[in-house]
């Protein structure tokens, strides 16, 4: 298998963009930002290859998953025309394989992500219903080895006081309280540069499987564990 790296030119583009963030700069060097920008597509490419021997990812290819780096300026205060990073996703198989992945390569800024930012009403009603139910098999995912030496921790916003319809006084109710099930995990710029960054990224997002295994489940099956699909 391929081991596509990210090269230090795609680095440096970004960060001179970053300080010359304007038309005329990056008009001037758009062939710099081809170059860079298929860097990236190539190393994404290969991460969907990799993960495809232990997942099931749906984003075709790296060109597929990056959002642009065009600013739409039309109602924002922050007037600067580019976004000085290279992101994207990665959405796995619905309706059976159920979570998604975010990755940004920027100086100083880089993470990869997954989980489940922003889940629609009738899935977090499931979620939040499984969590008041078996919340001793929530904290045990949450305390998974790979879960704690990866990500450390979930993220994700919370509603203020209680989700409707559950009880202040639940045992787990500072998990019912989550409307976002986000982790993150962050790179230095020289582990980004690393030839074994590729891998990295690919045992970061395989770590975060038991908790997509389960949330897939729940997300596919009635409170019976009878198929919804």
């Amino acid at each position: 298998m391929k081991n596509v790296i990210i090269k230090k030119s795609t680095m440096d583009f970004l960060q001179k963009l970053s300080v010359n963030n304007n038309r005329d700069w990056f008009n001037a060097r758009k062939e710099l930002y081809m170059g860079a920008k298929l860097n990236v597509e190539e190393f994404i490419d290969a991460l969907i290859l990799k993960m495809n021997s232990h997942d099931r990812i749906d984003t075709p290819s790296g060109r597929k998953s990056l959002y642009r780096i065009y600013n739409d300026v039309r109602f924002a205060k922050d007037k600067k025309p580019y976004t000085c990073k290279f992101s994207g996703h990665l959405k796995r198989s619905k309706p059976m394989f159920r979570g998604g992945y975010y990755f940004r390569i920027q100086p100083g800024e880089s993470r990869v992500a997954c989980g489940f930012a922003y889940p629609n009403p009738e899935d977090l009603k499931r979620i939040r219903m499984d969590i008041a139910d078996n919340y001793g098999e929530w904290y045990k995912l949450m305390k998974l080895k790979g879960i704690k030496n990866y990500f450390v921790k979930m993220i994700g916003d919370r509603v203020a006081t209680v989700p409707r319809g559950f009880d202040k006084d639940h045992l787990a109710i500072d998990l019912l309280r989550y409307k976002q099930f986000w982790f993150i995990h962050s790179f230095t710029d020289k582990e980004v540069l690393h030839p074994d960054f590729l891998k990295n990224v690919d045992k970061t997002f395989k770590a975060i499987r038991p908790i997509f295994n389960y949330m897939s489940y729940v997300l596919t099956t009635d409170l019976n564990g009878e198929s919804v699909i």
